[in-house]
Formats: structure tokens, C-alpha cells, sequence
């Protein structure tokens, strides 16, 4: 029986799962990364291509890490209220560091500092967690939930004929629904033509009468 036993081993042990999962979440962060002068640049960034099993189950940590970024976002904009625009290491940083400035910008900064460690600690990589805090929890200020998107993929894979799937960030490669305008024929022109002409005819002869 599989009571109280939530989640699939994906046939591997306790250990290794756990370190996979860290891998797939830090990957799609990292895909976010500015990788111009990377040999080895991500093709989309937000988007990374795995099984549907291992989607699936790296989502939640996923949508977890971004979740507890997201509300960092009102700390860090009050600390970076009180933080000098000194250089680190000058006497007016020093003065500062050594004021009540600083500790004010200390308290207001422990809520980050601990969440990162959460997050680092959640997916093993400081790179990552950076980018999270950076550039993408803010995206989703306004979204309650459901940051990512599984697309199943038609061709399997190669060796175990494996589901495959996409999992990616949402809103980063949204398509525009676009509605398509139905197409013109002659012969719908035709027919409007003589719906216009028995229209006509048809207000002449009550005219008429």
C-alpha cells in the first residue's frame, strides 16, 4: 500500500531524486541568465525540454521558490530605500555602515537574506536563486499562482520512447490568440449582392403603395 506516499520514485533512490529535482529547477532559472557571450546559450529562454513524468514533479518546487521570492519584493524595495549609493569600502560607506542608517537597512534587508537561503537551500544554486530574486519574481507581482506551463511533445524520446514534455515559464513565450477573420468568396459577394437588390426592390414597392 502507498499510504502517506505522495510523489513518483521516477526509479530512482530518495538521494538521487531529490538532487535531480534540484537540477531541473535551477536549469530553468538559469535559462533566464544572460548567456550572450555562452557557448553553451539557451535556445528559449524560460523554457527547457524534459520528460512529462520529471515536469510534473519538479513543478511544485518550482512554483514553491518563485512563490517565496515574489514576496520579497516589498522588502527589498523598502531596503533599497535606505542603502547608500557609496562606494563599498569608501569612508562615506564606512560612516554609514557605522550609523543607525544601516541598521534600519539591515532589518528591512533580513526578510531577502532569509529567503534566499530558503531558496538556495531548496535548489542548490546561488546563480540561480539570484536570478529568481533579480529578474523573475517580479513578473508575477499580480499573479496569485500558476507561474508555469507543461506542453506535451508529439515526437518521443530517442532510446526509450519517453514521453516528452515542455515545461516553461508563463508569460515569458506566450502566443497571441489572434482571432482569423473569416475568408471572402465571390460567391458570398454574389449573394449580398442580390440580398441588397431584393432589399431595394422591396422598399420601392411599399414606396409604391
Amino acid at each position: 500500500m502507498r499510504h502517506r506516499r505522495r510523489g513518483r520514485t521516477l526509479g530512482r533512490s530518495p538521494s538521487h531524486r531529490k538532487a535531480m529535482l534540484k537540477n531541473l529547477a535551477s536549469a530553468l532559472f538559469l535559462t533566464e541568465r544572460d548567456a550572450t557571450l555562452d557557448d553553451n546559450a539557451p535556445k528559449v529562454a524560460g523554457r527547457i525540454t524534459t520528460t512529462l513524468h520529471k515536469a510534473k514533479e519538479v513543478r511544485p518546487l518550482i512554483e514553491k521558490c518563485i512563490t517565496i521570492a515574489k514576496k520579497t519584493i516589498p522588502s527589498a524595495e523598502a531596503a533599497e530605500k535606505l542603502a547608500t549609493s557609496a562606494e563599498r569600502g569608501s569612508d562615506e560607506w564606512k560612516r554609514w555602515r557605522q550609523s543607525d542608517d544601516w541598521q534600519k537597512w539591515a532589518n528591512a534587508r533580513a526578510p531577502v537574506v532569509a529567503a534566499r537561503r530558503r531558496v538556495i537551500q531548496l535548489i542548490g544554486d546561488k546563480q540561480a536563486a539570484k536570478i529568481l530574486f533579480d529578474s523573475i519574481a517580479e513578473r508575477y507581482v499580480d499573479r496569485p499562482g500558476g507561474y508555469t506551463r507543461i506542453m506535451r511533445l508529439a515526437t518521443p524520446r530517442l532510446g526509450d520512447a519517453g514521453q516528452r514534455a515542455i515545461l516553461e515559464l508563463v508569460g515569458k513565450n506566450d502566443r497571441d490568440n489572434v482571432k482569423a477573420e473569416r475568408p471572402a468568396f465571390e460567391d458570398d459577394e454574389d449573394a449580398d449582392e442580390e440580398v441588397e437588390t431584393t432589399a431595394a426592390a422591396t422598399s420601392e414597392e411599399a414606396g409604391d403603395e
